[in-house]
């Protein structure tokens, strides 16, 4: 895997790649595999879902090699990577498959200076590289040893330099003594791997203890955000980075970078105050207030914005603050009917969980007083615990614990529980970090409550006005789904129906009306019920429309609606359907053949009160399936209708006929990612 890593890189000329992997259950991807980067960077993407905005998700979920070719295109297309990473960098991300498996995405760094389009050979390099990973997760899989999940990725070192001789290496100690100024080098993760003595006399320490170190943990004064972004900057855009920095008290030193594949060499000269300067002249604090917990506050910030659950606010807060908190477990707690409710939690085992939810608020444990009080609290051990909380039992295996409210409008709706398997001590800067961190966290709590108490009231009335059961028809085997949209808590206007007419006689419809409120969902209702009576009442299709079309106009809801409905008659093996600009049917014949049942569409419900709607008469004999579909079924941006019902057409002649469930779940799960409702409504008469 190594090797294969190692030539997708040289092959395709990117600096960097990362390998993820999709475990069978397909909701997310997880990070295996590191090159040409630090850890540190590629943390707030360890495990992307699939449904987030990120390239290498829409490379997987859409099946294709998405191309990002600069900064600007990149804050355009995906502003979450844009917001942490703000630098020149390009990237390719492309689903990595073994046959017509996905086995899991591939996502490719190239300098700032790359051209705006891959060449064909780069394009064929990452074809050929993705291939070759793919075939090595599937041959791992096959033997029993898949590449799973896992806390920290595989860093693949990187490329080893040549050896300089004796005469070399002094010729060099010769050549940087000349130069004014000194020199230094970092490695990939920023330590210091040389430094010269005119470098370790200008930074103002010692030459030997700087070797190993981080600039800005050796250096306080380096503490600043600025030095660290411009080593990251150096790093993801592979291109020079200059910047000027204040070494107390009056020292202004002048640092240049050049980044290779190796690390980053470093030049160091006296100059003087410059705009950069100035802001870089900041007093470090305690705890974790350098650039990178500064990313990872801005990458917070931003997914929480598009957290619509409380599911999906647990999800991303424990993805983004544990690795950039160093901590091992989180739990996210609410108070619910005076209980504790456990909504969230990560690292800790569910047995355990399960026992502290539901506790009274009354409980003398950390978490409900944090909720009560609205007062963090900070245990660096667990006698700190024990002595405020006396009968708590060390159940969790940690070692440091920090109990944070959740705050939203002034008021505590929660509380955030932090845990470290390591002694960990809480210094004033980073207890103000820890507030700041949970107080975004208990807003988009906040939100999510309230989003998905909407969404619970939406959807029950959405189901109130959709048939809970479909009647039983003798000679009829019938299957119906409906699917709400992903995202959102509005209710939209697709229904369904079956009518039982008399012994050898059905009826059926579905359609959508236009929007999605509660407008929406009100005269979806009405609609419904008026094709029902009409069609109860023996009108043929092109009457049932037409009389509902002049209700809908009388009652000028501002509002269209498509449909389309069909007479079924089982003792004649013949059907009769009409359309009102809605998406034709599909038959499946015994055969497997599938048809689609075009006719002229009348126009839409609740346009013109005298419409008419033509009819069209089929054959419907045993062994056939009738397929009725709303929009949401084969619609998706940018994508030719007609080559999603194609599509859809194809789903429906490979599935097995003989059970109805089966191939509307199949059709439902190879639908698009629906930003609209789906319906669905399968009938097959009987042998």
């Amino acid at each position: 895997m190594d090797t294969a890593m190692t030539a997708v890189l040289q092959e395709s000329g990117a600096f960097g790649g990362l390998l993820y992997v999709l475990p069978p259950d397909g909701e997310a991807l997880w990070l295996v595999m590191v090159a040409g980067a630090p850890h540190e960077i590629t943390t707030p993407w360890r495990r992307i879902a699939l449904t987030d905005p990120m390239p290498v998700a829409d490379a997987v979920r859409e099946r294709r090699l998405v191309w990002v070719g600069g900064q600007e295109e990149m804050a355009r297309r995906y502003p979450r990577p844009a917001l942490v990473l703000p630098y020149k960098f390009a990237l390719a991300a492309t689903p990595v498959v073994s046959g017509t498996a996905i086995e899991g995405g591939l996502v490719l760094l190239f300098s700032g200076n790359h051209p705006p389009r891959l060449s064909r050979d780069e394009r064929d390099a990452v074809r050929t590289g993705s291939d070759r990973l793919g075939d090595l997760l599937r041959q791992a899989a096959d033997r029993g040893d898949p590449m799973l999940p896992v806390d920290r990725p595989r860093l693949l070192p990187p490329p080893a330099g040549r050896a300089p001789s004796p005469a070399e290496a002094s010729a060099v100690a010769a050549f940087l003594d000349r130069l004014p100024g000194g020199s230094c080098a970092l490695d990939m993760h920023g330590r210091f791997t040389f430094v010269t003595p005119t470098a370790a006399d200008l930074l103002g320490g010692d030459a030997d203890d700087l070797v190993g170190s981080l600039p800005w943990e050796a250096l306080p004064w380096m503490d600043v955000p600025q030095v660290e972004d411009r080593y990251r900057a150096a790093l993801v855009s592979r291109q020079p980075q200059a910047f000027t920095v204040l070494r107390p008290p009056d020292v202004w030193l002048a640092f240049e970078l050049y980044p290779d594949a190796s690390g980053v060499s470093v030049r160091i000269t006296r100059g003087g105050p410059s705009e950069d300067a100035a802001s870089a002249r900041a007093v470090p604090t305690a705890g974790p207030s350098r650039a990178a917990v500064l990313y990872h506050l801005m990458h917070l910030a931003s997914t929480l914005t598009e957290a619509v659950g409380v599911r999906d606010v647990a999800e991303q807060a424990a993805d983004q603050l544990l690795p950039a908190l160093g901590a091992q477990a989180m739990v996210l707690m609410t108070g619910e009917e005076g209980r504790l409710r456990i909504v969230g939690h990560r690292g800790f085992r569910p047995e355990l969980m399960d026992r502290y939810d539901a506790l009274p608020l009354g409980s003398d444990i950390p978490g409900a007083k944090v909720l009560a009080t609205g007062a963090p609290e900070f245990f660096t051990s667990f006698e700190e615990i024990r002595s405020a909380y006396p009968s708590t039992v060390h159940e969790d295996g940690m070692a440091s614990w920090a109990f944070l409210p959740l705050i939203a409008s002034s008021r505590p709706i929660g509380s955030l529980l932090l845990a470290y398997r390591r002694r960990h001590v809480f210094p004033p800067g980073e207890r103000a970090v820890l507030m700041s961190l949970a107080g975004l966290v208990g807003q988009a709590l906040d939100r999510a409550r309230l989003y998905d108490a909407k969404h619970r009231l939406a959807h029950r009335l959405q189901s109130a006005l959709l048939p809970h059961t479909l009647p039983r028809v003798p000679g009829l085997r019938v299957a119906a789904r409906y699917l709400p949209a992903a995202r959102g808590v509005s209710v939209g206007g697709d229904f369904y129906d079956l009518i039982h007419l008399d012994t050898h006689t059905a009826g059926a419809a579905i359609g959508d009306v236009q929007g999605h409120n509660v407008d929406a969902a009100a005269l979806m209702g009405q609609v419904r019920t008026a094709v029902h009576a009409h069609a109860t009442v023996g009108a043929s299709p092109d009457s049932v429309l037409a009389r509902t079309n002049r209700l809908l106009t009388d009652l000028d809801p501002g509002l269209f609606t498509s449909c389309v409905y069909v007479h079924l008659d089982l003792a004649a093996q013949r059907a009769c359907l009409a359309t009102a600009g809605h998406p034709p049917p599909l038959l499946r014949h015994a055969d497997g053949r599938t048809e689609l049942l075009h006719v002229p569409p009348g126009l839409l419900l609740g346009v013109e009160p005298d419409s008419l709607y033509p009819t069209r008469e089929f054959p419907l004999p045993p062994g056939c399936v009738l397929a009725l579909y709303t929009d949401g079924l084969v619609e998706a941006p940018g994508v030719d209708p007609d080559d999603a019902t194609a599509a859809l057409a194809g789903l429906l002649e490979q599935a097995d006929p003989t059970d109805l469930d089966v191939m509307a779940d199949s059709l439902i799960r190879h639908a698009p990612t629906p930003g609209d409702d789906i319906a669905l409504l399968l009938i097959s008469p009987d042998g």
